[in-house]
């Protein structure tokens, strides 16, 4: 993607999810993914299609599972439910 794209892609990112804190990162070399970080941390990459004359964009957001809140207790620690009685 050239500069235009990237910087019309990424004021679309900040208007549409509402924060400046989103930043969209030229590849060191042409022909590589654009990466996309909030702040300072790297969350997922962005590609440009042009298919047919009509260009798209498509998002590619990485979630690592050490990255997530912890699970529920309530959910991890619910008892399996025991098959139903079988009717003869």
């Amino acid at each position: 993607m050239n500069p235009t794209d990237i910087a019309r892609v990424q004021t679309y990112l900040r208007r549409l999810l509402g924060t400046e804190r989103i930043r969209l990162i030229k590849p060191a070399r042409p022909g590589l993914s654009v990466e996309v970080a909030v702040e300072d941390e790297v969350v997922g990459t962005l590609h440009r299609d042009e298919d047919e004359g009509e260009v798209s964009y498509s998002l590619h957001l990485s979630i690592l599972e050490e990255d997530l809140p912890p699970a529920p207790k309530a959910a991890a620690e619910a008892p399996a439910r025991a098959p139903a009685a079988r009717r003869r």
